[in-house]
């Protein structure tokens, strides 16, 4: 094989190698629902903390 046929087949299968990986790395990358209800929970939670503490902090109580 020359030279010039390997980097045709490089620039062919090169991309279509890293569309699969990416795709594979997108489809096992996804959490769970119950992972993503856990956080959207927990981040609710700190917002709605940090919301009562701003509110303390306006009426001159320390945090």
């Amino acid at each position: 094989m020359d030279l010039s046929s390997m980097q045709g087949l490089i620039v062919v299968v090169g991309p279509i190698l890293l569309a699969i990986a990416i795709a594979w790395a997108m489809l096992h990358n996804r959490g769970s629902k119950r992972d993503i209800a856990r956080t959207e929970a927990a981040t609710r939670e700190r917002y709605d903390q940090q919301e009562r503490d701003d509110k303390g902090n306006e009426n001159g109580r320390p945090s």
